[in-house]
C-alpha cells in the first residue's frame, strides 16, 4: 500500500496543479463546480458513484458526492473535503506555482485542494491493495466550505446524512498548520449584534438622574462586563470586531462596515456593536449566551438594549471516539517511521465542516491534509511532501478499521 501511494505520488502532483488552477471562490459557482466536474472521473476510476447536488436553493454552486457502498457489515467512513477557495475571481493570486521541490504556492493549494487530493491518493492505494471493497465510503466535497449557505438545514443536509450513517468521519483539512498535530476539536462560532439606545441631551447634562450616561458609556459597561463575566470559561473566546456610536448610524451587513454620526456636545443615544463567540462545545456556547443576555437586561437608566445571536458552524467538541481515531492515526504514524503525532490546541484550528459530524459520528478528526502555511492569503503555500506521508497515514488507518472492525 506504501508503494502504491509511491507509485500514484506524481499523478496526484499533476492532479493538485491542475485543481489549483481553477479559480473556485466561494462566490464564483463556475469556478466551483468545474473542480467538481474535474473530481467526478476521479471517484468514478475508483468505484465511485458520484452526484452532484445543485446549491441553488442556499446561493451556492453546490456540492460533489461520492458513494461506494461495501459488503454488509463493513466500517462506514466518512470522509470530507471542499471544493472551494477564499479568492475571488479577480484576484491576481490565480495559478500554481513552484517554488522549489517541496513547496508550492497557489489559491486553495492547501486549504483545501491539496486535501482533497490526499484523500484520492489514500484511496488509490488502498484499491490498489484490494482494502478499499472492504469500505462502505461516503465523500462529500462541499462547494461552500469557506461561507457556507444558509439556510444550514438545506446547505449541510446531505454532510448530516452521512454523519448519520457513518462510524467514522475524517476530514482532510490542512489543520492547525504543523502535520504532527491532527485535529480532534474544534470552535463553533457564532455572531452576535448588540444595539444600545438612550436618552439623549447636551453633553453637559450627561450622568445626571434625568439623562443617565448614554449609549456610548452603556455599551461600554456591556462589553466590559462580557469579558469579565466569562474570562473564566476554558477555550472560550469572544470578540467585539466593530463598534458605531453617536447620534445616528447605519450598519450595512452584506460589506460588515457601517457610518456613525455624532458630537462631542451631545449624549450618544445609539450604539452598535458586532463580535463573535467561539465555543468548544454547545453547552458552552449556550452557557455563555445566557451570561450576556442577563447582563444585557440589567440596563442602566434611561438607556436600553438588545442583544442578538446568530449560530454558525456548531464546535466539535472533543470526545473519547476522537481521541481513539487520533490514537489510530498516531499508531500509524509510528508504524510508518514519521513519529508520533498529539492533538492540536482547539484555539489553533477555525471552523470546518468536520464540525457538523460532532455529536453524531461516534469518531471524527481532521486536519489530516496536505500541511502548508498562509491560508487565505496570496502566501498560502503547500509543504509537498507531506503529500504522500498524509496519504500513507489515511490509507493505514482506514484498512486497519477494515481489519479490526
Amino acid at each position: 500500500m506504501v508503494a502504491a501511494v509511491d507509485a500514484h505520488q506524481p499523478a496526484s502532483l499533476a492532479l493538485l496543479e491542475k485543481l489549483v488552477n481553477v479559480n473556485s471562490g466561494t462566490y464564483h459557482p463556475e469556478g466551483v463546480r468545474e473542480v467538481g466536474r474535474m473530481l467526478t472521473p476521479e471517484l468514478a476510476a475508483l468505484g465511485f458513484r458520484a452526484r452532484w447536488v445543485d446549491g441553488s436553493a442556499w446561493e451556492r454552486a453546490g456540492h460533489l458526492i461520492g458513494e461506494r457502498h461495501g459488503p454488509k457489515g463493513a466500517p462506514r467512513v466518512l470522509l470530507i473535503g471542499h471544493l472551494d477557495t477564499v479568492f475571488e475571481p479577480a484576484s491576481p493570486f490565480q495559478r500554481f506555482q513552484r517554488l522549489d521541490d517541496s513547496t508550492a504556492t497557489g489559491p486553495g493549494v492547501c486549504d483545501m485542494k491539496g486535501g482533497d487530493v490526499v484523500m484520492l491518493l489514500a484511496l488509490r492505494a488502498l484499491a490498489d491493495t484490494r482494502e478499499l471493497e472492504k469500505l462502505d465510503v461516503t465523500i462529500v466535497f462541499t462547494g461552500d466550505e469557506e461561507a457556507a449557505g444558509r439556510p444550514f438545514s438545506l446547505s449541510r443536509a446531505d454532510l448530516l446524512e452521512a454523519a448519520h450513517r457513518a462510524d467514522v468521519a475524517i476530514g482532510f483539512e490542512d489543520g492547525a498548520g504543523d502535520p504532527r498535530t491532527p485535529v480532534i476539536a474544534r470552535r463553533g462560532a457564532s455572531d452576535w449584534q448588540l444595539r444600545v439606545h438612550s436618552k439623549t441631551a447636551h453633553s453637559s447634562q450627561i450622568g445626571r438622574e434625568e439623562v443617565g450616561s448614554g449609549a456610548i458609556h452603556e455599551a461600554a459597561r456591556i462589553l466590559v462586563a462580557f469579558r469579565d463575566s466569562l474570562a473564566g470559561e476554558p477555550l472560550l473566546t469572544l470578540n467585539p470586531g466593530l463598534l458605531l456610536g453617536g447620534t445616528s448610524l447605519t450598519y450595512q451587513s452584506d460589506a460588515s462596515s457601517g457610518k456613525a454620526a455624532g458630537k462631542a456636545n451631545i449624549v450618544a443615544d445609539t450604539a452598535f456593536v458586532k463580535g463573535d463567540l467561539r465555543a468548544i462545545s454547545v453547552e458552552q456556547r449556550e452557557r455563555a449566551k445566557a451570561t450576556m443576555l442577563r447582563i444585557v437586561q440589567r440596563s442602566g437608566s434611561h438607556t436600553s438594549a438588545t442583544l442578538e445571536f446568530d449560530d454558525g458552524y456548531p464546535p466539535l467538541s472533543p470526545s473519547a471516539g476522537n481521541r481513539a481515531l487520533l490514537a489510530r492515526f498516531d499508531e500509524a504514524s509510528r508504524d510508518l517511521g514519521a513519529g508520533a503525532l498529539t492533538a492540536a490546541d482547539p484555539r489553533n484550528a477555525g471552523a470546518a465542516d468536520v464540525s457538523w459530524t460532532g455529536g453524531i459520528t461516534p469518531m471524527a478528526i481532521d486536519g489530516v491534509g496536505l500541511m502548508g502555511r498562509g491560508g487565505h492569503t496570496v502566501g498560502e503555500t503547500a509543504d509537498l511532501p507531506t503529500l504522500a506521508l498524509d496519504a500513507k497515514r489515511a490509507a493505514l488507518v482506514l484498512m486497519r478499521f477494515s481489519l479490526r472492525h
